[in-house]
């Protein structure tokens, strides 16, 4: 445990941040299974318009600093290739 005052501030920020970071990568990961959903039903429109949101969310919490950018990206290009898959082939 933390004796200094200044270790016993970091402790409580970064309680703070975990928290804050956690809500918005379980909202990833709900993005992300309605798209992989979507692509299941292979319903065209429905994936596009859930890639469309889930990449959003994903594009917010990487700049917020929930997951790395890299890691978003690689997300992000993923459930797209997946959508375009399903359109290609509908």
């Amino acid at each position: 445990m933390a004796n200094h005052k200044s270790a016993l501030k970091r402790n409580r920020q970064n309680a703070k941040r975990n928290e804050r970071n956690k809500t918005g990568r379980t909202r990833i990961k709900n993005a992300i299974k309605l798209v992989l959903e979507e692509v299941d039903e292979t319903n065209k429109e429905g994936a596009q318009k859930a890639l469309k949101e889930a990449s959003r969310i994903i594009s917010k919490n990487a700049g917020k600093g929930a997951i790395p950018k890299r890691a978003a990206s690689r997300k992000i290009s993923g459930l797209a290739r997946k959508v375009h898959q399903v359109s290609v082939s509908a």
